[in-house]
């Protein structure tokens, strides 16, 4: 049998170009993806379909920046209850490997996320799909709010998962951090950061992160090859230069891992509260990457909601009102005071030293304030060389910090994760402190 089945005209809805779908069969993901060309710039897709709900409204799927389209392998089962799947990768995202244009011979770097926005409408004209629904996940849910602002007429519905108004300056500090590491190729140390601040390492035990997964995850980033590096590097920019992000005014759909380090559900929910007509739900015991950790339960959300059912009594997942959306916490983990609380702060560059109270902590971050204020100076002018210095009953051990800010009141810092062990140590020690301030509450 021919591995890619034609599907005939009758079974499109109007307005669509004959055979565009391929009748997805278990072999559909190994075929190579298809391509069409506008302006110079390549747009790699899938478009495939089940004769049951052929004739229902297209889902178009834009992931982020890395996944290709071996990573919704085993999603897409599920959403054709809704009807036809198209999996893109816009120019130098996911398995995109386009860094230049091919007529004019201009870098993708000067792509702008609504410049992706504006190919993804033309290539839709082009194919003549005058209706979508669209699904849009940590980078591409930009791409897909541009998109909707664009083109309000062409969507039903959107699915945004992974998406935030404004950027915060810890969250553009990570990036950068990672650009840096990536730039040193100190890759192995990449790599482990990419996961460490995508993978809320806090959270493991709940969101059981498969052992298999993180490996293969880590082993992607390592081992990025010059294309994939500058495609990081373009992406990463891509986000640090965003200043706004268009708020979709159709049927809209914001969904976030309960634990998301990385684009936090408050900030998820901010952008849910700017919409219009809109639904929030976060998926229990996930964090930014649902879809490898609570497939089914993310897909059966996105499912109902692209079918116009309610999102409510779905299993694994936590609907969100608006009253409760307006008091979320803004921080993800609790913060815990420790004990012995003064220590010191290292420069990794000098032999330098500058003595601290930490007020309190967390596996992602910490509140400290200066013995000396005379050394708020030396503070500002190192805020990514600088380490705390921590013990607990296990042994000494040192940490690097991202300052975001540091003022007479207090300091302000994430932790630079870039190592799995170092990351372990730092969740015994947090463990340790915690166990010892619930003796110390029980005691009193």
């Amino acid at each position: 049998m021919n591995s890619i089945i034609r599907m005939d005209e009758d079974v499109h809805r109007e307005g669509m170009s004959s055979g565009f779908f391929d009748l997805y069969h278990r072999d559909s993901f190994k075929q190579p993806a298809r391509e069409t060309w506008i302006a110079g710039w390549k747009v790699e897709y899938m478009a495939i379909a089940t004769p049951e709900t052929a004739h229902q409204t297209p889902i178009l799927i834009v992931g982020g920046a890395f996944q290709n389209f071996n990573s919704y392998k085993y999603c897409v089962e599920q959403l054709f209850q809704c009807g036809p799947v198209i999996l893109i990768d816009l120019p130098s995202m996911g398995a995109n490997q386009q860094i230049t244009n091919r007529d004019s011979g201009v870098s993708a770097a000067t792509l702008e996320l609504p410049d992706l926005a504006r190919i993804l409408v033309q290539w839709l004209e082009q194919v003549q799909l005058s209706k979508i629904s669209v699904m849009g996940m940590s980078l591409g849910s930009v791409i897909a709010s541009c998109f909707a602002d664009l083109r309000p007429d062409m969507v039903e519905r959107l699915v945004l998962m992974g998406v935030m108004q404004k950027t915060r300056k810890s969250w553009r500090m990570i990036l950068e951090e990672s650009l840096k590491l990536m730039q040193e190729d100190r890759m192995s140390e990449f790599g482990q950061a990419v996961i460490l601040y995508l993978v809320n390492h806090a959270k493991l035990d709940q969101t059981r992160m498969s052992p298999t997964a993180k490996r293969l995850f880590f082993q992607q980033m390592s081992e990025f090859n010059a294309t994939e590096r500058l495609r990081y590097q373009i992406n990463c920019e891509r986000l640090l230069r965003l200043t706004d992000v268009p708020v979709p005014t159709c049927e809209t759909l914001v969904a976030a891992g309960q634990f998301d380090s990385f684009t936090l559900p408050y900030e998820n929910a901010n952008f849910a509260l700017q919409c219009p007509n809109m639904q929030f739900a976060l998926i229990a015991n996930a964090d930014h990457v649902p879809q490898l950790q609570r497939r089914k339960e993310t897909m059966r959300l996105f499912e109902a909601f692209l079918s116009g059912r309610s999102i409510h009594q779905l299993d694994g997942i936590l609907p969100v009102t608006r009253d409760q959306m307006q008091m979320m916490e803004r921080r993800g983990e609790i913060r815990i005071q420790v004990n012995p609380s003064k220590t010191k702060l290292t420069h990794r560059l000098h032999d330098h030293s500058i003595d601290v109270q930490i007020v309190d902590l967390s596996f992602f971050g910490v509140f400290f304030r200066l013995e000396q204020l005379t050394d708020l100076n030396a503070v500002n002018d190192a805020p990514r060389d600088l380490a705390l210095h921590l013990h607990d009953d296990e042994g000494s051990f040192q940490i690097e910090c991202l300052i975001f800010e540091a003022e007479a009141s207090g300091v302000r810092a994430i932790f630079k994760h870039g190592s799995f062990t170092l990351a372990d140590r730092l969740l015994r020690y947090v463990e340790r402190q915690k166990q010892r301030q619930q003796h110390f509450a029980a005691v009193v």
